[in-house]
């Protein structure tokens, strides 16, 4: 039936040795046969990934994914490891632990799985001091390590023993598993993309996050493509839906399939953002050699592999075996990963492990000179979403609004916002979506605090200064509408129209500037139509020029005069018998020479006088001529 299954899943990796007996026990614990290249029948070894599904007694179906055990297939291993929920490390109990068994064990425990066992496969060619000796050689490679005490169970693909103790087993694990937590928004790595042939490109991987649903829209990153799902089927049955922790084919409209490769992530639109720098923390295996600054080394995260170069924090120059430290890598290719993510190094020559580590930052900001790492991804080890997010906003000295930090936690804006509350950040702008915290914000206010004082001391004669001013000064980067709420919400400040000014200030004359104020405003209304110009007066003022300057802009914001033109000013009681005068004649058509002749001003007064009215809208032009409103 086409139906969702309500089924508990979990996924189950193999991991060991070539030729060690993986895919022959897969095939034996689940019928199906995981090697599907036409080469890896013809030679006999896994070169790829293998899938196959089985269901244990207690109902648990396990998606299982064999990787190749060769050392030049290393590369598809880690594809295919990189979101099981449990390991089935193999070792042929003939011959014991070899080099890609130590290899495929640390890469699982540097890639953060918790939880599996180990099958001695092959018993029915080992003798008991072999087999012995095999128990030994893997309780030494795990000791200290979540598979020391794991269950170890001989079992023979040919004839059958131990196979029921190994199904035994493995329902014990994967009932002991927790659901592994998720995130919201959809995320799936791919490591397979083919064509079938009747519904074109069809893509396979183990969802990480979030859920998708047949017909939602998706992209494929780092291509930025936008596709359609058309179908969804998991263990071979068609679904509606597949969710975080189940393995999924999904059927792709609008991408062919030769523009589809393994490391690409199926993702929610506006959710995710590839990257090239990461910072990181890292952790070399004891057999690794001296990681220096700037080494070239193999990157895998996911189904993705690219070559990266590694700087280390804090004036660090090399990385020791066994050994944790801070960096930044610089990846040759974007990838999509999330804080909390594993990843494994290896080197060129020769192809092995390294060592590996988590994502803390998967865009972390520009370095700055003797700027201190540690401490900053210290916190970021194991922090809530709350932190994280408080964490990354700091990263914006001006804040930030909260979709920008969708790609950097890989959560929706909703549980950004409740994270910000519970971190305590402060939340501005009108759907209060704009994220800063209560240090940088308080900064901000402190430099506006500052550019306010200067321009009372500078012009303690006006009653504020100019909103533009004030944006432009405020600092660089501080968005304007920041400016603004904090202008409008912080009681150290007061508005008034295009003014603000700090509360505490008061705009005062003293005796010689209140009357030098007051021949000013009388020379205007005693002129009239006639105004002087604005140079003639600031030279007749008896003061210096600046001062007098401010004197005439205090009496234009006091509205007892008005400026008409950029040099022209009347007194506001000219103009209201001017406009008295107008009112009187509304609806009437006139002209310029109509004008000039109610007024008595020249063409020099009349076309500004004219245009003012205009804006105001008392009048309004109608071709050469002009209608009283």
């Amino acid at each position: 039936m086409n139906q969702d299954r309500p089924t508990r899943v979990r996924i189950a990796g193999t991991a060991g040795h070539i030729d060690h007996g993986k895919s022959s026990l897969v095939r034996v614990l689940t019928g199906q046969d995981p090697d599907r290249l036409k080469e890896e029948k013809e030679r006999g070894i896994t070169i790829d990934l293998g899938f196959a599904s089985s269901t244990l007694p207690n109902h648990i179906t396990l998606s299982w994914i064999d990787v190749p055990g060769h050392e030049r297939f290393v590369g598809n291993m880690l594809a295919g490891v990189a979101g099981i929920d449990f390991v089935l490390m193999v070792v042929a109990a003939n011959e014991g632990v070899m080099p890609q068994t130590e290899e495929h064990f640390h890469i699982c425990r540097l890639l953060g799985i918790r939880h599996g066992l180990v099958a001695l496969t092959k018993c029915d060619l080992a003798d008991e001091m072999s087999l012995g000796l095999a128990r030994a050689q893997v309780s030494s490679l795990v000791r200290g390590t979540f598979l020391e005490g794991a269950p170890m169970i001989a079992v023979s693909s040919q004839t059958g023993e131990g196979l029921d103790a190994l199904q035994e087993a493995l329902a014990i694990v994967a009932e002991s598993i927790p659901d592994r937590p998720h995130g919201e928004l959809f995320r799936m790595p791919v490591d397979r993309a083919f064509s079938m042939k009747g519904f074109g490109t069809v893509v396979t991987g183990t969802i990480f996050d979030g859920t998708v649903r047949k017909d939602e829209e998706r992209m494929l990153l780092p291509a930025r493509s936008v596709v359609r799902v058309r179908g969804i089927q998991r263990h071979g049955a068609a679904q509606t839906s597949a969710t975080a922790g189940q393995r999924a084919a999904i059927n792709l409209v609008g991408v062919d399939v030769a523009a589809v490769r393994r490391g690409d992530v199926l993702v929610q639109p506006n959710s995710y953002q590839p990257t090239r720098q990461i910072d990181v923390q890292v952790e070399l295996v004891r057999s690794a050699p001296t990681l220096s600054n700037l080494s070239p080394l193999h990157f895998h995260a996911g189904t993705r592999e690219c070559v990266a170069r590694i700087r280390f924090h804090d004036g660090r120059r090399a990385l020791q075996p066994a050994e944790t430290g801070f960096a930044r890598l610089h990846l040759d290719e974007e990838v999509v990963v999330l804080p909390g993510d594993r990843f494994i190094l290896r080197r060129f020559s020769p192809l092995e492990t390294l060592g590996g580590g988590t994502v803390l930052d998967n865009h972390p900001p520009r370095l700055r000179r003797k700027q201190g790492m540690a401490e900053r991804l210290s916190a970021l080890l194991q922090p809530s979403l709350p932190a994280r997010v408080a964490m990354f906003a700091r990263d914006y000295t001006a804040g930030c609004e909260a979709a920008l930090l969708v790609p950097r936690v890989g959560a929706s804006v909703a549980s950004i916002l409740d994270a910000a509350d519970h971190a305590q950040l402060r939340r501005m702008g009108p759907q209060r979506t704009w994220l800063i915290s209560s240090h940088h914000l308080e900064v901000i206010a402190e430099q506006v605090q500052s550019v306010l004082s200067a321009f009372h001391r500078e012009h303690p004669m006006l009653p504020g200064a100019p909103r533009e001013t004030l944006r432009v000064q405020a600092g660089a980067g501080v968005p304007p509408a920041l400016v603004e709420w904090i202008l409008t919400g912080d009681p150290r400040f007061r508005t008034e129209r295009d003014l603000v000014r700090l509360a505490s200030h008061e705009a005062n004359l003293d005796a010689p500037e209140a009357a030098v104020a007051r021949r000013i405003e009388m020379s205007f209304l005693d002129a009239g139509f006639a105004v002087p110009a604005v140079e003639e007066v600031l030279d007749q003022s008896g003061i210096d020029a600046a001062r007098c300057r401010t004197l005439l802009q205090l009496l234009i914001r006091e509205g007892k005069l008005v400026k008409v033109g950029p040099h022209l000013v009347f007194h506001k009681q000219v103009l209201g018998n001017m406009i008295r005068m107008l009112a009187q004649r509304r609806g009437q058509r006139f002209s310029v020479a109509d004008f000039k002749e109610w007024t008595g001003v020249s063409r020099k007064y009349a076309i500004p006088l004219l245009e003012f009215l205009d804006r105001q809208r008392i009048t309004r032009r109608d071709g050469d001529a002009r209608v009283v409103l």
